[in-house]
């Protein structure tokens, strides 16, 4: 299956919202879009796109109802998912986490246009295997410009065949945070244990891997 998703925010005016596909939307609040599945995805095979636009003076925070669980499919074990964001207002991107099951492969890529003007924090969290499950794999990876300079060229791998993958002892668990343009994180959200790193054309880069996602 196929699921589109886009969102557009202006200033003095409710989120235009497009959806097709496994993937619904909801407006929640003024400023507030919550993501909801409407079917079981992603499967092995399936693809997301979610693209967001973020206007001048346009305010956009995204949610999830529910976090996301991805399942080998009959004829392939890999979905992929595809994020692409302009933001020229504010944009506050934190989905409940997703979890790769089974065998699963998933494959996440997010290519995000900054303005100088522009607020973003975007946050992933991930975990490999439910209960007792070691065998899956997901990759993502993170480029962010701000006006055509290049700001964050961010990868990362984990689970079964990941390069940090070990018999003994190797992360399940990850949470990635990119924030612009703010240069530290001046709360107590990250994690215990996160790698915070500013950037050197602005903004801060957050990174945090464990066995298992803590909350």
């Amino acid at each position: 299956m196929h699921s589109e998703v886009l969102l557009v925010a202006s200033g003095h005016r409710l989120p235009r919202i497009e959806c097709s596909g496994g993937i619904a939307a909801r407006c929640t609040a003024p400023d507030t879009v919550h993501l909801v599945s409407a079917a079981a995805i992603p499967l092995g095979g399936d693809t997301i796109n979610i693209r967001i636009l973020v206007e001048p003076g346009g305010v956009l925070k995204l949610r999830s109802a529910a976090g996301t669980v991805a399942l080998p499919g009959a004829k392939t074990t890999t979905s992929h998912a595809s994020w692409h964001i302009e933001v020229s207002g504010s944009l506050d991107v934190d989905l409940e986490p997703t979890v790769v099951a089974a065998d699963a492969r998933h494959l996440s890529s997010g290519t995000l246009k900054l303005h100088d003007d522009s607020e973003v924090r975007f946050r992933e969290r991930v975990q490999i295997g439910r209960y007792n499950e070691r065998e899956g794999f997901w990759s993502g990876s993170l480029h962010a410009d701000c006006d055509d300079r290049p700001l964050l060229r961010h990868r990362v791998e984990l689970g079964a065949g990941s390069l940090a993958d070990d018999a003994i002892s190797a992360p399940r668990a990850c949470v990635n945070e990119l924030r612009y343009p703010a240069t530290a994180f001046a709360d107590t959200a990250i994690a215990a244990g996160s790698t915070v790193l500013a950037l050197a054309g602005g903004g801060t880069l957050s990174t945090w891997q464990a066995e298992r996602l803590t909350g």
